[in-house]
């Protein structure tokens, strides 16, 4: 009972003060102050923030649902592993712009249901060129995230980059493993894949198209 009253206390005290904490999708708080920069959503440019991690969080969305066409095809042939282990890592860089998104209130892109649908058509489609295939789509897409995550390092370098520093690890770290990804299809005869050069050039306009456009939307 004690314990029951002291909880209850300090829900009460929270609720005179006004300092309630937002809730995760699983009823936790979350905190909305990245550790040691100093960031919250009171001292940063809203607009750049909300841009950087609606368009991040789509990438990576997109990402996992290539890497979930490329197995549905080559998941049983020898290099299934070495998919599965870049989707594992996909999966994290997800989770990361999920907790995100939650914790400075940036709504998704509306063309969720639409990267849901091409992401996985993209991968099973060029999954069914073969081992080559996937490996060069893996090679243009993930050149292409990589290119756009320096590009923002630059946006917030430009900006007040102490202020931004937990945000900008984050996105360092996940460039880096893009370009291992980048490094693994080359190794693996990307460039084998039937009008390699074509087929990239192609994925990646698609690419830039839509990372305009869920920065928008």
């Amino acid at each position: 009972m004690n314990c029951a009253r002291a909880v209850a206390a300090c829900c009460l005290w929270r609720l005179r003060t006004g300092r309630l904490q937002p809730l995760s999708a699983y009823g936790r708080r979350i905190s909305v102050r990245f550790c040691s920069s100093g960031m919250t959503l009171d001292n940063i440019n809203r607009e750049a923030v909300d841009r950087i991690i609606r368009v991040d969080h789509a990438g990576e969305y997109g990402a996992n649902r290539i890497y979930a066409g490329q197995m549905a095809v080559l998941g049983r042939t020898s290099v299934g592993p070495v998919i599965q282990k870049m989707w594992d890592q996909e999966k994290d860089h997800l989770k990361k712009f999920n907790e995100l998104m939650v914790a400075f209130r940036v709504r998704p892109t509306i063309l969720m249901p639409f990267w849901n649908v091409v992401g996985f058509a993209l991968g099973a489609g060029t999954a069914l060129l073969g081992k080559e295939g996937a490996m060069a789509c893996t090679v243009a897409v993930e050149e292409s995230i990589a290119h756009h995550y320096n590009n923002q390092i630059r946006t917030l370098m430009e900006k007040e980059p102490e202020k931004y520093e937990e945000l900008l690890q984050v996105i360092r770290k996940f460039r880096d493993e893009e370009l291992e990804h980048h490094d693994i299809g080359l190794e693996h005869d990307a460039e084998l894949a039937p009008a390699y050069t074509v087929l990239k050039s192609v994925i990646q306009a698609g690419c830039r198209v839509a990372i305009y456009l869920s920065e928008r939307l």
